[in-house]
């Protein structure tokens, strides 16, 4: 009786050890696709970022964590990183809240939907450096259409409304690109202009998730005004969505590049006011050469990702569906 019981049991095991087997075998080019593409790249650049290596080189010297140092200590790389902070702090807020803003005014309408959606999300579609060149353009400091457009609108409406801007006006048109104290708002301007368009499809998709019910159920309690609807009952609907598009939000802005190479080609703006990340691992890694300082940078760069990216795993572990 035992022999009989044991056969079924060595077949299952043996059924078991069959489909591991096949399993492995079936996501082995996916597993080393993965190894060769993204974890040689990630180990080779945190090797070469503690050497001062550089393509053609004779000879390759380990440097420690110099080219660490340099990065919190050179003026060149302080004025990286609060660009890049500051940019993302900008662009992040208010890209989220213009897209969660535009989605629900969207949400609302009775019909005209598709046309605004298609509007807004234009320039999400269109080739951002072929945009940036627009921009360029636009704010021409002659032949651009937002200064000809100040120029009409100086010593009437601006000087009760922006007396800063009517001082300029007086002094001559803004150079918006030329000018340190403009070039990084330039910058955010453009990527806010070009990402929450992209948010507000999440939201609409997260919005589309939310149970009408809530919303009878809220105005039987008392929820009669619409911004107690919002507060009570999307808002917290829309925890998940958040999360998501705050995540992605942060991790596009650390990206940022085309729009930067576009206007500044010569090296990050005025004084370096708009000396992003990822095009300072551009210019030392690829321009200049200095593939262990580039490959320092990039390492920051990863970290700062892992760490939204944590965040978002412990968010989402906490089940952010309702506050």
């Amino acid at each position: 009786m035992a022999v009989v019981e044991t056969l079924p049991q060595n077949h299952t095991r043996r059924r078991t050890r069959s489909h591991k087997s096949t399993a492995w075998l079936l996501t082995a080019p996916a597993l080393a696709l993965m190894v060769v593409i993204l974890l040689v790249p990630v180990l080779s650049a945190f090797v070469l970022s503690f050497t001062d290596y550089s393509l053609a080189a004779p000879e390759v010297n380990w440097v420690g964590f110099d080219n660490y140092e340099k990065l919190f200590t050179r003026s060149s790389y302080e004025k990286m990183l609060w660009a890049t902070f500051t940019y993302v702090a900008v662009v992040v807020p208010l890209s989220v809240g213009l897209g969660l803003g535009a989605a629900l005014l969207i949400n609302s309408l009775a019909r005209g939907k598709e046309i605004y959606k298609t509007i807004y999300f234009l320039p999400v579609m269109a080739t951002l450096l072929a945009m940036a060149i627009v921009w360029e353009l636009m704010l021409h400091p002659t032949i651009g259409i937002v200064n000809r457009t100040l120029e009409l609108g100086c010593g009437t409406v601006i000087e009760s409304l922006w007396p800063w801007l009517a001082n300029g006006c007086a002094n001559g048109m803004p150079l918006w690109l030329g000018d340190k104290d403009y070039a990084l708002w330039v910058v955010c301007f453009i990527g806010i202009w070009q990402g929450f368009g992209f948010n507000m499809v999440l939201y609409l998709a997260g919005l589309t998730g939310v149970p009408r019910d809530l919303y009878n159920a809220a105005e039987m309690d008392g929820a009669r005004s619409a911004w107690e609807r919002f507060r009570l009952v999307t808002w917290p609907a829309l925890g998940p969505t958040t999360v998501f598009v705050v995540t992605i939000t942060c991790i596009r802005s650390f990206q940022v590049f085309d729009t930067v190479e576009a206007l500044f080609p010569q090296g990050g703006g005025p004084s370096k006011s708009a000396y992003m990340m990822m095009f300072a691992i551009y210019e030392k890694g690829i321009k200049q050469n200095l593939i262990g300082i580039g490959s320092a940078i990039t390492m920051l760069f990863l970290v700062f990702v892992m760490i939204i990216t944590l965040i978002q795993r412990r968010l989402t572990e906490r089940k952010v569906h309702y506050s």
